[in-house]
This record gives structure tokens, sequence and C-alpha cells, in this order.
């Protein structure tokens, strides 16, 4: 039988970096064993509007080109994939452990069981059900259904055996099963609790691997039994250890953003702004959508996810697509949990990036620079030719700088704006303009630089700036700086030269005069 896995996330309207990570596992795992990766939904909360709240998690795993093989919008031979239209596999599935004596119902109040918590705490000891209602007979069972109780179904656990098996990543595991108590599969309107419903889809979709957190291993207990009395063959077990938080031994939580401080600047914060995320509604870097949104790769998210607690060999760290479905294996995941490190993703990041061929830099950058008002439309096919190959020079000169898409906005969005719409940066206009004494000077002589480049083309730009700097005495990188806040409003940017020959010269000239005047910035050269 071919490999199968799943990945069953709970419909929260947002994809965790740590669930992620798990859904990676699966799905490198079955693909590289030649099989079949799952997506079934764990939506038996039915206060949730499972269609808002799905589409988010199905669009996160197209972003990183993870397909799967079965569940929502593909279909497949064990529809439904979600667990709330399931009903009637769990309806049968409890009735036949009812019938074999592996289930019973059971008729206590809830005062009846807060009495025993209260007892057994009292007594200092875990509780744990009596089993009062398993040793009634159908007579009682019958008499209490006619005095109008309700019942929830427990399992019966057996008694004085332990649950052990190896599992792929911990290895030898177990738990002895008088510290399991005899637990609830179904409630009293006949809906499944999870650890149930888990092992009926895992047995009727043919899940031979449930590769899934490290949190569930105290489920698996439960389940195994539950798999056992169902008479099944069990899947292999490999429970992941979890994710922590960078820097940290504590699980990431998207409530505890602390040890996230470096990745919520204020730049990181002002990119998100500029494409029209309000402050309170911004994805954070718990959120799969905060990578896709600042314009990260897919491929440098995979390569960072699955390098978190697996590694290739002892050094490797930038490892492509191709070979992580080649070389992946549960053996090499790593027992112990392991931190996200952004700083090792924002490396990967610039590497994926330096490699994609122009094209999809210029795609990548469209959709942040319409969302930023900056372009008009709201798909990249809605860009013309010609402003294709405009944005394809700004890119161009941008080079290395561009590390994740969202950098055009804050790089390159001066090329796409009006001069009275720049959002220039005080700081880099005091630095370089209003406060040297020399300032109004730097920029006349740069707008003669740009006055005297022929042709108005990059090398002849950079040979003017220099031969106007060499004549004046005024050092080259003075005059650059002067003119680059002058023409974009910032102090970091493109070289000087394909800037102004992305503007033109008509451009250049208009901004440095409006930069003048509006910092009355005037200069006069000296006659003679």
């Amino acid at each position: 039988m071919s490999v199968r896995t799943r990945f069953a996330p709970s419909p929260t309207g947002y994809l965790h970096i740590g669930g992620v990570r798990t859904a990676i596992f699966n799905w490198l795992y079955a693909r590289r064993h030649g099989g079949q990766f799952i997506l079934r939904i764990d939506d038996t909360d039915q206060q949730r509007h499972v269609d808002e709240a799905l589409a988010p998690i199905l669009h996160g795993f197209r972003w990183l080109g993870m397909q799967w093989d079965e569940g929502p919008e593909v279909g497949g031979p064990h529809a439904p994939y979600f667990q709330s239209q399931r009903g009637d596999k769990y309806h049968a599935a409890v009735a036949r452990l009812v019938e074999s004596g592996a289930a019973y119902p059971c008729f206590c109040t809830t005062a009846e069981l807060d009495s025993e918590r209260e007892a057994a705490k009292a007594a200092k000891l875990p509780y744990q059900y009596s089993r009062k209602c398993r040793s009634l007979s159908d007579a009682q069972r019958e008499r209490m259904r006619g005095e109008g109780r309700t019942s929830i179904i427990r399992f019966a656990v057996p008694a004085d055996r332990s649950v052990a098996f190896t599992d792929l990543i911990l290895g030898p595991v177990g738990k002895e099963t008088r510290d399991i108590g005899d637990f609830v599969i179904a409630r009293a309107d006949g809906s499944p609790l999870y650890n149930f419903a888990s092992v009926v889809d895992d047995i009727d979709m043919q899940i031979t691997h449930v590769i899934r957190a490290q949190e569930h291993l105290t489920n698996t207990y439960s389940q195994w039994l539950i798999f056992e009395a169902l008479g099944v063959p069990m899947p292999a077990f490999a429970h992941v250890p979890y994710v922590a938080a960078p820097g940290s031994k504590e699980k990431i939580s998207k409530r505890k953003l602390e040890p996230f401080r470096a990745l919520m600047t204020p730049e990181i914060k002002e990119k998100f702004r500029a494409m029209g995320w309000r402050d309170e509604d911004a994805p954070n870097p718990v959120m799969m959508s905060y990578y896709e949104e600042l314009g990260y790769l897919p491929d440098a998210m995979i390569n960072g996810l699955s390098r978190i607690g697996w590694s290739l060999d002892d050094k490797q760290e930038k490892i492509s697509r191709a070979e992580l479905l080649e070389h992946f294996s549960l053996e090499r995941v790593n027992s112990a949990p392991a931190s996200f490190d952004p700083d090792k993703l924002w490396w990967l990041q610039g590497e994926y990036m330096k490699e994609l061929p122009i094209e999809q830099k210029i795609d990548g950058c469209i959709r942040p620079l319409q969302k930023a008002k900056l372009l008009s439309g709201t798909r990249v096919e809605e860009v013309d030719s010609a402003t294709r190959q405009r944005l394809g020079r700004i890119v161009s000169a941008l080079g290395d700088r561009l590390k994740v898409f969202t950098d055009i906005v804050s790089l390159g969005g001066f090329f796409l704006c009006e001069k009275e719409n720049i959002s220039a940066d005080p700081k880099a206009e005091e630095k370089n303009l209003t406060r040297p004494p020399d300032g109004p000077r730097r920029l006349y002589l740069g707008e003669k630089a740009v006055l005297a480049a022929t042709p108005f083309q990059p090398a002849a730009i950079e040979a003017a700036f220099r031969q106007i700097a060499n004549e004046s005495g005024v050092s080259v990188g003075n005059l650059i700086q002067a003119t680059r806040v002058a023409v974009s409003g910032q102090a970091v940017g493109p070289p000087i030269d394909d800037t102004v020959a992305i503007l033109g010269r008509d451009e250049t000239l208009a901004r440095i005069k409006y930069t003048r005047e509006k910092l009355k910035l005037f200069y006069v050269e000296p006659a003679g």
C-alpha cells in the first residue's frame, strides 16, 4: 500500500507557521515515497464560519506550492473531507464499539461528575472517572433512558496493560492503561470528540503515517486503543517536537509576540500601512500570511521551515525543493524542539531572490505596488508591457537590495509617484541638504551634473557626477547623496546613475527644483 499522510487543520482563518512546518513534513514524506498527501478539515466547531475561515488556509497551501491529492476543492475517493459532514461514519463506528462492548453509555450527570472530581481533589489524587456506568445491566440502562436521562459514550479502556510503540521520531514510547481512564468518544447529541473522529477518519482515508505535533502524543495512547478495538491495522506514528520562538525554548504562540520584536519594526509596519493594512489587522510573524504579504518566496519558506528540526547533513542550509523531495526522511527529524530563526530565513530569502529570473521578480513586485496604489489594477495581468519594461529597469537597478517584494514599495516606489506625493525622510533631508552649510551648493552641483550628462545614460551620468565633483572640490559621495535625497526623498536606493536615467532628465530636474523650493535651498554660482 502506498504512503498516505494527512494534515487536518481547524478552520481558524490563518496558517500558523508551526502547523505549516508539520504540514510540510507530511507533504515531503508522501511525495518522497510516491504517495498521497490528504488535506482534511477539522471543522467540528460549528461556531466558526467555515468557508471564510478556510479560504486563507487553502490559499496558503496553494501559495507555497503544496498541492494536496485529496481534500477540499479537489475531492477524492474518501470524501467528504470535512469532519462536520462525516457524522454517519462516526455514528456507525460508535455503534460497532458499543455492540462489541468496547464502549458504553454513561448516564452520569454533570453534578455527579463534579462530585467525583471534588473527591479526587480532596484526596490529592489525579481525577479519573469511576467507571460506575461501565457495569450497568441492559435493564438498568433502559430504566435510566425511561427516566429521561441522556448519555454520553465512553470507551472502555482495558485494565492492567500498556500501550507501547516505536515512534518514528521520538523512539520507544508507552503509557499504562491505568493512567488513561475511560474517556468520552461521543457527546450526548451524538457528535464525536476529536480523539475518536480522528481515528475513524484515518481508518476511512487509509492513512498509513500519522505525522503530527508532539502535543498530540497523549491523544495517541487513547487512539491506539480505538484502532485496536475497531480491528484495523495500526498506522505508523511520528510526533514532531514543537517550533520554539526565536531565541527561546517556549512554543511559538500568536498571543506572545515579544520574541518576534525584530520582525515587527517600524519599517515593516510602514510597509503594511503602505499596502492598506491597519496596524491592528496586519498579519503578525506567527502567521504564514505575514511572509507572503512582505514578499517572501515560497521556496525560501519551504526551505526555511523544513530546516527547523530537520537536516540533510551537518552543514547545508540552502536546500532546494527538488533536494527536499528527494532526500527528506523522518529519521533526521530532531526529537527535541528547535527554534525558528528569522535571520536564517532572511538569508535564505536573499539567496533565492538572487536566483529568480527578472520576469518573475517583476511579477512579484506588481502586487505590492498595486496594493500601495502605485500601479493601477489588482492583478498582474493588468499591467501593460511599457510599465513592465520600466519596472524591469527599476528592479535591475535595485539589484540585491531587493530582498523581499515589498522592498519595491519602500526602495523604488518614488519612481512611480508624482514628486508632490513622495514621502520624504526628514532625517535624510536634514543630513544631506539643510544642515550642511554647503547643502544648497551640493544640490546645485548635482543639477549641473544632470544637465551635463550626454547621452543621458548611466555611464555618462556617472562620469558627469565624477567630473563635476572633481572640478568643484565637493566629494562625489556628498554630491550623489544630495541629488538622491532630492529626487527620491530617501538616503538609500539604487545607484544615482540608474536612478536619474530611469526618471529621465526632465523629471529629475523637476524634482530637484521642487525640493529646492520646498526646503529653500537657493544657491548662485559666483561669477568668474
